[in-house]
């Protein structure tokens, strides 16, 4: 709020590796527990909730109408509480996740905060800013299934797991605004890519079969 914007897009960022370790932490020293689930949800809400709410509010909303601006910015920090709400109760070891995980959307507001650097200072890119965080919002309350990360292991192909972490990493020191903002994008559109792919073929399945049916009743 005192105008430091990449700084704070960056402490997000590093809020979302800190998150990615405490969980694996908890499991290999075996002392995860219910309490420990519903504090990290706390920090969670703190980090990805509030923090890029506003964030995007101070940062790219200033210039619209307040009243449209506070909306947008309570709707995602409402949204990304349910969608904690929500992890809670299915927690275990998901293989997916139902709805955009709340890391993973205050990470794309940080990643184009961090991308853009100077704030929003005209209409259109304010209108732009505004529907991404509604968009990210119904993202995270949606039924969407995005793969989740937090039990990757290092398998028996682990030579590829490090080769591309590598990859990545270099990729984050060398060009670190394109490669942090094109991670955020890749991952929130991938949702939506794998369920209308699973509706195509669902479909293409159904017009198959309707064929057969036709027949087998003839």
């Amino acid at each position: 709020m005192h105008g430091i914007y990449d700084h704070a897009a960056c402490a997000i960022g590093i809020a979302i590796i800190l998150d990615m370790l405490d969980g694996r932490i908890a499991r290999l020293t075996n002392s995860a527990t219910g309490f420990g689930l519903q504090l990290d949800s706390l920090a969670d809400v703190v980090s990805f909730g509030v923090a890029p709410s506003v964030l995007a509010l101070v940062w790219g909303l200033s210039i619209l109408d307040q009243r449209l601006a506070w909306i947008a910015a309570f709707t995602f920090m409402i949204c990304g509480a349910m969608r904690l709400a929500r992890f809670n109760i299915q927690a275990g070891h998901l293989k997916h996740f139902v709805g955009l995980p709340i890391p993973a959307g205050g990470g794309a507001i940080a990643a184009i905060v961090h991308f853009f650097g100077p704030p929003i200072d005209n209409r259109f890119g304010a209108i732009c800013m505004v529907a991404t965080v509604f968009t990210l919002a119904f993202l995270m309350v949606s039924t969407i299934r995005y793969s989740s990360l937090k039990y990757l292991t290092l398998g028996r192909k682990s030579h590829f797991t490090i080769l591309f972490i590598a990859l990545l990493v270099a990729l984050i020191y060398s060009y670190h605004r394109w490669t942090l903002l094109a991670i955020a994008v890749s991952y929130g559109l991938s949702g939506v890519a794998l369920r209308v792919y699973a509706l195509i073929r669902h479909k293409k399945t159904e017009e198959d079969a309707a064929p057969a049916d036709s027949l087998e009743s003839s």
